[in-house]
């Protein structure tokens, strides 16, 4: 098996000495979605926080494209990892334009500003996304969904080869949570590689190539999604009873 990748191998991740999950192994391939999927409070972000370098593991080992995640400059590694956390507010009243551009920021020395390639290119993720018209338009006055698309775009201006998403879509509107799924299968076809965290099944049947069932501090199966979506393995996953499943007479007849 090629090394190349985003890899975890025997993994234990927490804070301090208090452990949260271990003998964790997956990895992450350009042109493919993994999903890891679990409920609420399994540790999912902790998990995040480690395989991006902003805490360091208990035990094992994270790996990019063969190379111990140690061995990476911040700037080098900015050029593999991108991280996409779910919608949030800004502080300050940028225009999208300007605060898509802070993901140029690995790229400059602290006192310059981005240059015309760089907004350049900003305009073309923007595109990439479907948001181009939003340019100019402040970050605090755009849609909870145009600005998770904007936080994407951020992400896509470090020009990394994968994106890892943090339930990206869990606090928006149902045509909203579309429109990023649609556009994570969009970058998979560009072919980045994506670890899409998230606490909904049906966001994982929706993009993923390869499903993780992730649950109290470890990996219960991963595998295809029809495996790994099936009724048995999300009631294990979720410890939900059979009836949980059982649908309404007026959902079976489509009134």
């Amino acid at each position: 098996m090629s090394e190349q990748g985003l890899e975890a191998i025997d993994l234990a991740v927490g804070y301090g000495r208090k452990q949260v999950a271990s003998n964790l192994n997956l990895r992450v391939q350009t042109g493919q979605v993994v999903c890891l999927l679990g409920p609420n409070g399994s540790g999912k972000s902790t998990l995040l926080r480690t395989l991006l370098g902003l805490q360091p593991p208990l035990k094992g080992q994270v790996k990019v494209q063969g190379k111990p995640l140690e061995q990476w400059s911040a700037r080098a590694l900015a050029r593999q990892l991108a991280y996409v956390p779910q919608a949030q507010e800004s502080a300050f009243s940028f225009t999208v334009e300007q605060w898509v551009s802070l993901g140029c920021a690995s790229e400059l020395a602290w006192y310059t500003q981005p240059r015309a390639a760089d907004r350049q290119w900003v305009g073309v993720c923007l595109e990439r996304l479907g948001i181009g018209q939003l340019a100019q338009k402040r970050i605090d006055q755009i849609s909870g969904g145009e600005r998770q698309l904007c936080v994407i775009a951020r992400a896509l201006v470090q020009r990394s080869q994968f994106l890892i998403m943090d339930e990206p879509a869990s606090s928006l509107d149902f045509a909203n949570q579309l429109r990023v799924l649609d556009q994570v299968s969009h970058l998979r076809q560009e072919g980045l590689g994506v670890l899409l965290c998230t606490h909904q099944p049906e966001h994982a049947a929706r993009v993923a190539d390869w499903v993780i069932l992730y649950r109290d501090g470890g990996i219960l199966a991963q595998g295809q999604p029809r495996d790994m979506l099936s009724q048995a393995s999300l009631r294990q996953l979720y410890q939900l009873p059979a009836h949980a499943f059982e649908l309404p007479d007026w959902y079976a007849r489509g009134a």
